[in-house]
């Protein structure tokens, strides 16, 4: 018995299967991870070196050049990115991408702590980093109170993130503007000085006092019992208590020298939303949970906690990452609703019953993509959900294709049951192949390499699972359904609708057709010229990678002159925030003054602590449509640039794989001078070139610094080390950490001690003339005698690639330019470019990103293409029909540009993945109508004829098969989302193009070469 009559005749075994699918899709529907984004983990790690008060010359000498040796040693290293400043070193370290992220972690680990006798033994911390994907918080929320004591606000932020962390698939509860907590000692120089008392003797008493040692145990007959000895502080009273020295007989405590108090440390980072003072607390979610669920947990906390708030403090829920889930998963439901309903009508031509058919294959090979996409393991997200509204065109093909040709045998005269049979084994073969010439096309994004195949790839598994499916439903379900479901037609031609199509198919399509194979030269010439015309509007369309986010956000980064304070950055700040509140299409706005706002998405990293910096993320309106967001920014964007006393960008949130700016020039050479006059001269050329904005040179300007010069002859004669100098200097300025004090009686509440003099807030430089420096006898001696003050220019930053000094300029591209069009006036510039000898340019930013994105992409097309041909000569048994078969991959590329020029879109990656399934697309309609000439051809026909009968006839399916293909698009296309609109902008224009331009080039190309075909009556002649 056949595959195709198995079903037929056990139709309860078909039934069941069909019901298996039904449940098991519903299920992993319902139980399958929901997230805004595929989730992509790069082995990608920051490693930062403090060394407190080391010049970025220093920085460099003596950690970051041991340090990158010992890095680059390492297996699958791909890339060293080193920043270094004052006291900071800053190392991002990428591996190859596939590479185990765990493991590279403890490699990474392990180095840094193999190194550390190689480096300055006072370092302040040294640490590796984790980047995880994940980590993006999926709520901000803001406790805000403009009376409230930080102490209260403390407590309230303690209280709610343990709540928080209750909730099982959340992770990373993080609270941002707050300072830490303190215990100040404020030393008293001038009675220390009275007393003979070292500074030194206070820092270590306060050490020695805090130490828990464990005292042991003691048995006792038959039981051991801990002894438990005096341990560390249990409470502010305690430090001040500790015994630092004792005289006459006298013990004197801390407390007589020093003031000990619990405070708040200086505030680095100040966070407001809309203005007003608050507290911000952050949530990521674990990986592989569904957002919608999670959503519910952490609503019931926060409706709960906020009823026992007291009057003075308010909770407000800024960011709701679950809320963008839910909208855009369910804008894309709708949208696949109308595609639904845009399919049903394009049906209409076969008949009520037909219609049915082919609805009930729809849902049946969705599911099976569905279930095929769980258990891989991948979420519910706008990528794989585009998938299956890509998908929804093309799973509708082979029912339609199927369904139209048991019709036609129906029509013929054959019963529903052998018209079922013999139908879909006419066809079948030609299905099998469309199918594998789909899967095939779609493979490159399967493999596409790097993090940009990471993001994209649960897309084409998505489109290559319901296909493989809809390839099983239409020939062992859709026949089943058939026999039991079609009857004739009253009329022989079909319904009025399918013989009005016919009638207008018959008149105008086959009058062309025969007017177009009396002159195939003519017609080819023509096909050629129109396509040639097309690839000459490709530079005009323009290309880039990724699109912006569509979503109703974007970011707002502060960045105050070269060293300005904190203060003087939150001014500016308060500035912009005055201008936003008049904005009525903004709903938040969420200030940090000192730091970037903590990751509220996938491919943005937070700023790390700068006094100059400052982040304001603005969120808008939900009815806001993404022009009109575009607009504001353009508007901001020519309002604040320039800023006087600083510089402010206005940053839409890009989508794919993070990239700091689209343009981006890397010079490389050994001296900071030459460095820095280069990155001047490059700074002029991007101002200079047309479409730049926003030019960035991080070397610009250098900085100037404070330094001490410390009589040494002088210290030495007066018995003062050069030790006890930085010490004392540190203490009066920064304070110095001698430990940690954990209040015993609540939980997560730890003040670090710190040494100090009396002062404000913030060290000045009067504190610096009033400090006194200990010499070995424990006399006190004004710094002043032993040091002098000076300013001192040195390099702001110095940057590294792979070991190699390197300066950085980049700049980002104004509305109305396309990113590759300023990119090639830049390379070109940099081409003609004199650099010194040992000095040579990189290009950064979009360009590094393709090459990354597509690098290796080749190899994998080319295999594609050779498995393409392969599969359609073992078909077809010729290289002509394989031939005739890709001629008509470049007539979907014309209305595929033409689509893009006409929206105003560009080359995009997803537009080139259009591109790619349209290929598939074409190809799936053109296999059937050379397999279907072919047969003509076996069975006697002349070759005239063949080609006009099967353009005919399987004009009409192929026209279906397009205009369900359009229908299922048409929501996509229509949508606001930049990252997916292109994708089926780009397939609805190939379609329309190839489809109308195909029908007839396709007939006359097969007339130019037509492929050998034996006549199956001649041969059953030569047998007998």
């Amino acid at each position: 018995m056949s595959l195709i009559k198995y079903p037929i005749r056990n139709y309860q075994f078909t039934l069941t299967m069909v019901l298996m699918i039904i449940v098991v899709a519903v299920s992993a529907i319902l139980t399958m991870p929901r997230a805004e984004d595929p989730d992509m983990k790069p082995a990608s790690f920051p490693v930062l070196v403090i060394h407190p008060g080391t010049n970025p010359k220093d920085m460099e000498q003596l950690i970051v050049k041991p340090l990158e040796a010992r890095f680059y040693s390492l297996d699958n290293v791909k890339k060293i990115h080193t920043t270094i400043n004052n006291s900071v070193a800053s190392f991002f370290v990428e591996f190859e991408y596939g590479a185990n992220y765990d493991d590279k972690y403890q490699e990474l680990v392990r180095e840094l702590n193999a190194a550390r006798p190689e480096l300055p033994a006072n370092l302040y911390s040294t640490e590796v980093l984790k980047i995880d994907p994940t980590n993006t918080s999926v709520i901000q929320v803001a406790m805000v109170s403009a009376n409230a004591s930080q102490a209260t606000l403390k407590q309230l932020a303690d209280k709610l993130k343990q709540e928080l962390e209750k909730i099982k698939a959340l992770k990373n509860v993080e609270i941002s503007g707050l300072p830490d907590q303190q215990i100040r000692i404020d030393v008293d120089q001038a009675k220390l000085a009275e007393l003979k008392i070292p500074l030194n003797r206070i820092i270590q008493s306060v050490q020695a006092e805090n130490q828990n040692i464990p005292a042991g145990s003691v048995e006792a007959g038959t039981q051991t019992f801990s002894v438990k000895s005096s341990g560390n502080y249990q409470s502010i009273d305690d430090v001040g208590n500790t015994i630092i020295s004792s005289m006459n007989g006298k013990n004197i405590m801390l407390k007589d020298v020093a003031k000990v108090y619990p405070t708040f440390g200086t505030a680095s980072h100040t966070t407001r939303l809309n203005g007003y003072q608050a507290l911000l607390i952050n949530a990521a979610q674990k990986e592989g949970m569904n957002i919608s669920d999670t959503q519910k947990e952490y609503h019931a906390v926060l409706d709960k906690f906020k009823e026992s708030l007291p009057k003075n403090v308010d909770l407000i829920l800024s960011f709701d990452q679950a809320e963008n889930v839910n909208k855009r998963l369910s804008g894309l439901g709708i949208d696949f609703a109308i595609a639904i309903t845009l399919v049903l009508f394009t049906l209409l031509p076969l008949g009520t019953r037909a219609s049915a058919v082919v609805m009930i294959a729809i849902p049946l090979s969705l599911g099976i993509g569905v279930i095929v996409l769980n258990s891989f393991g991948y979420s519910l997200n706008q990528l794989s959900i585009v998938g299956f509204v890509v998908a929804l065109g093309l799973v509708v093909d082979d029912s339609i294709v199927v369904v139209e040709n048991i019709e036609r045998w129906m029509r013929d005269g054959y019963s529903r049951f052998e018209a079922a049979i013999k139908g879909t084994e006419q066809i079948a073969l030609a299905v099998v192949g469309c199918t594998v010439t789909l899967v095939i096309a779609f493979l490159p994004l399967v493999f596409m390499p790097e993090m940009a195949g990471e993001f994209i790839r649960s897309m084409p598994i998505a489109v290559i699972a319901s296909v493989v499916g809809s390839m099983l439903i239409a020939l062992l379900v859709v026949p089943f359904l058939a026999s039991k479901l079609l009857k004739p037609h009253e009329h022989e031609g079909g319904n009025a609708i399918l013989r009005g199509m016919q009638n207008i198919i018959h008149k105008s399509y086959g009058v062309f057709l025969d007017k177009a194979l009396k002159h195939p030269g003519r017609t080819t010439i023509i096909a050629a010229v129109i396509f040639a015309g097309s690839l000459a509007l490709i530079p005009v369309v323009g290309y880039s990678l990724f699109p912006p986010s569509e979503k109703p956000q974007f970011m707002i980064h502060v960045k105050s002159a070269l060293q300005s304070n904190i203060h003087y950055t939150d001014s500016i700040t308060r500035n912009i925030e005055a201008e936003l509140k008049n904005m009525p299409e903004v709903k938040y706005y969420t200030s940090n003054v000192g730091k970037g706002n903590p990751r509220v998405y996938y491919n943005m990293q937070q700023e790390r602590e700068k006094q100059a910096y400052a982040d304001i993320f603005v969120q808008l309106h939900d009815d806001i449509k993404y022009k009109e967001k575009v607009a504001l920014i353009e508007h901001l964007r020519d309002k604040w640039t320039p800023y006087l006393g600083a510089k402010i960008e206005v940053r839409d949130f890009e989508q794919g794989v993070p990239v700091i700016s689209p343009v981006e020039v890397r010079v490389f050479g050994e001296n900071l001078d030459t460095l820095q006059a280069l990155s001047f001269k490059i700074e002029e050329l991007l101002k200079n070139t047309e479409g730049t904005e926003y030019i960035n040179n991080p070397i610009k300007n250098n900085k100037t610094d404070i330094r001490v010069h410390i009589n040494r002859d002088k210290a030495m004669a007066l018995g003062v080390p050069t030790s006890a100098i930085d010490q004392t200097i540190r203490v009066a300025l920064a304070g110095y950490s001698v430990g940690t004090y954990t209040d015993p009686n609540s939980d997560d509440n730890e003040y670090d001690l710190l040494v100090t003099v009396p002062r404000g807030k913030d060290a000045d430089l009067q504190t610096l003339e009033q400090v006194f420096v200990d010499n070995v006898a424990g006399t006190a001696i004004p710094l002043s005698q032993l040091a002098s003050f000076e300013f001192e220019i040195s390099p702001s930053n110095i940057y590294h690639q792979n070991k190699v000094r390197m300066v950085a300029v980049n700049s980002f591209v104004k509305k109305g330019y396309g990113n590759d069009e300023v990119i090639q006036s830049v390379i070109k510039q940099m081409d003609a470019f004199q650099l010194p000898t040992g000095y040579s340019y990189a290009m950064g930013g979009e360009v590094e990103s393709r090459e990354t994105a597509f690098g290796g992409f080749g190899t994998i097309i080319m295999i594609t293409v050779f498995m393409f041909i392969a599969v359609l000569i073992l078909e077809f048994k010729t290289f002509k029909s394989t031939l005739i078969v890709l001629s008509v991959i470049p007539l979907g590329i014309v209305g595929a540009v033409l689509a893009l020029l006409v929206t105003g879109n560009t080359l995009s990656f997803v537009a080139t993945i259009g591109i790619v399934a349209l290929a598939g697309i074409e190809v799936k309609n053109t296999i059937l109508l050379v397999d279907f000439t072919n047969q003509l051809r076996r069975e006697g026909m002349a070759l005239n004829e063949a080609i006009e009968k099967a353009g005919e006839i399987r004009f009409l399916p192929i026209i279906l098969t397009s205009l369900t293909a359009i229908g299922g698009l048409l929501p996509i296309a229509w949508s606001s989302n930049p990252l997916i609109s292109p994708l089926a902008t780009v397939m609805i224009g190939g379609l329309i193009s190839s489809t109308l331009l195909s029908r007839i080039v396709t007939p006359v190309v097969y007339k130019l070469i037509p492929p050998k075909i034996e006549v199956e009556k001649a041969d059953e002649e030569a047998k007998a």
